[in-house]
């Protein structure tokens, strides 16, 4: 993989919480960030705390709700860079509607997977042209403990009790893609994994969590730093493989 200096890594969701923490770590390795965010104020914003830190950072508009801004980003990168060496889908959301599934919004649901799922599909299906130009490109999809159908079926777990239909599901729809990607992309170099960042205190939970989003974004920067005998099609925490 190329030296860390001359990396160029994608982040979405990066102003702020595990994608900031993402974007910042990977920043401190050397690497060039692009910042997505779909807020221009707060997206500037976020890139400009990274370059007071000596990073290298670029807002980049992305939407994933948006297919145009999408496009628009992947054809401005290409433009200035020419390729793309990681790609971490991190942005997500979660719905309060969201719940049991004789009880959870189907509009809840279908929103959650808008973003979660079809929106890192859009994003990863654009930015692929740019991936496959890099000579080992990474792509990390940002999933959850609670995308695990082996955690979700075990009544035991820690969090066997965190039903969120929508939520869950697109989490574990995220992680079909990297394994059907994975083996997609098995011949040219481009290793695809799936992080779990661990209970965070982030928005998406009302900071509940019991990690700092430096512990949320460990599994994601090892992932995307991975060196050329690293996995690929797999599920990782920080300290772990983790079970589909």
């Amino acid at each position: 993989m190329q030296a860390s200096a001359d990396r160029i890594a994608l982040v979405t969701g990066a102003n702020k919480g595990i994608g900031f923490e993402i974007a910042r770590q990977l920043g401190k390795s050397g690497a060039s960030i692009l910042l997505g965010a779909r807020d221009t104020a707060r997206g500037e914003a976020a890139a400009a705390s990274l370059k007071s830190e000596g990073i290298d950072a670029h807002f980049v508009q992305i939407d994933l709700a948006e297919p145009s801004t999408i496009e628009a980003a992947a054809a401005a990168i290409g433009a200035r860079y020419g390729r793309l060496d990681v790609l971490v889908n991190n942005a997500g959301i979660a719905d309060q509607a969201d719940g049991w599934p004789s009880k959870t919004s189907i509009s809840a649901v279908r929103h959650i997977f808008d973003t979660n799922f079809f929106g890192a599909l859009a994003v990863t299906q654009a930015m692929l042209p740019l991936l496959r130009k890099s000579t080992a490109s990474r792509i990390v999809n940002v999933s959850s403990g609670l995308g695990s159908l082996t955690h979700n079926s075990d009544p035991t777990w820690e969090f066997a009790q965190v039903k969120l239909l929508g939520y869950n599901a697109s989490k574990a729809a995220l992680n079909m893609l990297t394994v059907q990607l994975a083996a997609e992309l098995r011949d040219m170099g481009i290793k695809v994994n799936s992080a779990d960042p661990g209970f965070t205190a982030t928005d998406l939970n009302g900071h509940s969590g019991h990690q700092t989003v430096a512990q949320g974004a460990a599994a994601a920067i090892q992932l995307a730093l991975l060196a050329d005998d690293g996995p690929s099609g797999g599920f990782f925490s920080a300290s772990q493989s983790e079970p589909w």
